[in-house]
């Protein structure tokens, strides 16, 4: 039975999400199992091709000169693949319907009895980076790294449609936006939201199993930043070996 829209002059999402080879590859990698903690196993979201585990904790977790320095937190095990922050995202943020500014992932669960199926879903966006491979292969300088907030911006009007943003991201978080003739991305509503006295994304709003928080991790007195500094966290990112130093943390609850 397909899942019927809200929307129904958007496309249903799972074939946006398919229509790109490089997205299916993503997925497929997969992720693996790289460690045990006291109370059982954990997920690190590291590709299978090479796993760093000493790259899991706090360390992850960087400081910057931005203020505020917005970051997300999305706990893996809460998302129940329901969309609404893909839909919200959408609508605030004019996205068409073949684009795509943040997505779900999704893979069979392992280690479970054969006759079982259950799949497990991962929320996944521009991570921000600190050290963003977007920017230094652009050769416009259309995308860019705000020095206040640190959000990876596009400038529409520099960019040419190269495309060579896209191939470097190691998140496939892009779309070449054909309207507008400019690649497309999450900014974390910073255009349509934050820069207009508002506090939160539009993904995190719509969210009704609490799996997003926006904060600020420049905040030392936040709830958002004691989390990611508790002394036992164990915080997961995505790709850690292509050194872009993200700032969208994976936690389990």
């Amino acid at each position: 039975m397909k899942r019927r829209s809200n929307y129904p002059n958007r496309k249903p999402f799972q074939s946006r999400q398919i229509s790109c080879k490089e997205r299916r590859r993503f997925l497929y990698l997969g992720f693996k199992v790289t460690g045990v903690l006291a109370g059982g196993a954990f997920l690190s979201l590291i590709p299978l091709r090479k796993v760093k585990s000493e790259l899991l904790g706090a360390s992850v977790v960087s400081t910057y000169s931005y203020q505020p320095h917005y970051a997300m937190i999305i706990y893996k095990d809460r998302c129940i693949d329901c969309e609404r922050c893909i839909e919200a995202c959408a609508q605030t943020n004019d996205v068409p319907s073949y684009g795509f500014r943040n997505t779900i992932l999704h893979r069979k669960k392992t280690n479970i009895a054969a006759s079982k199926f259950i799949r497990e879903f991962l929320p996944a966006l521009c991570n921000q980076c600190n050290r963003p491979p977007c920017v230094r292969v652009c050769p416009t300088k259309a995308t860019y790294k705000d020095k206040i907030n640190g959000i990876v911006m596009m400038n529409e009007t520099l960019c040419i449609g190269c495309k060579a943003c896209m191939t470097a991201c190691p998140y496939n978080a892009r779309y070449y936006h054909r309207e507008k003739e400019s690649v497309d991305k999450c900014d974390f509503c910073y255009r349509k939201r934050l820069q207009n006295g508002e506090t939160n994304t539009a993904c995190v709003e719509a969210c009704p199993a609490g799996a997003l928080v926006f904060g600020d991790l420049s905040d030392q007195n936040s709830e958002f930043y004691k989390t990611l500094h508790k002394p036992d966290q164990n915080i997961l990112v995505l790709r850690p070996e292509s050194g872009s130093k993200p700032n969208v943390f994976y936690l389990q609850v």
